[in-house]
């Protein structure tokens, strides 16, 4: 199995940055505005979807809360949505170095290299980057709103 992994700093208390994470409000600051579900426990579901700016949608998503580690550690485990993201697995490790919280994102338990999952990987750097413009400055990009990298999105 293969997967996208990267890292980004935030210069904001893991705190901060976990908030953005394990909420639905800051998910939707950042990753998504069409963010929804009862709460962000463990075991909880979280639905999200994603438009065009027209309202046209691109896609939806559901994805099960299976770990929160409170400011150190988030897993989200993907129940539907493109058939190549049912099973995977996103983590998102934090740790505080100096004034900056270190962000070790995965997306893992792809079944195969596609040409879907460069897509994936590229969207997931620009959401990151979204993720850390909201904690350092009070707003993300959200979709719709966000930086579009190809004919897919």
């Amino acid at each position: 199995m293969v997967g996208i992994h990267h890292r980004i700093g935030i210069k904001a208390p893991a705190e901060d940055v976990y908030k953005a994470i394990a909420t639905i409000d800051g998910v939707a600051a950042w990753w998504t505005r069409e963010t929804s579900g009862s709460s962000s426990k463990k075991g909880d579901t979280v639905d999200v979807r994603f438009t065009a700016p027209d309202g046209t949608e691109k896609g939806r998503m559901a994805f099960d809360v299976t770990e929160l580690d409170r400011d150190r550690k988030v897993q989200w485990r993907f129940r539907s949505g493109p058939e190549e993201w049912i099973g995977t697995e996103v983590v998102f490790d934090l740790k505080q170095e100096g004034d900056q919280t270190i962000v070790l994102f995965s997306h893992d338990k792809w079944r195969e290299q596609v040409e879907f999952m460069s897509h994936c990987s590229m969207k997931w750097a620009t959401f990151l980057l979204s993720l850390r413009e909201l904690v350092e400055t009070g707003a993300g990009r959200p979709s719709p709103d966000d930086l579009k990298i190809d004919n897919w999105n």
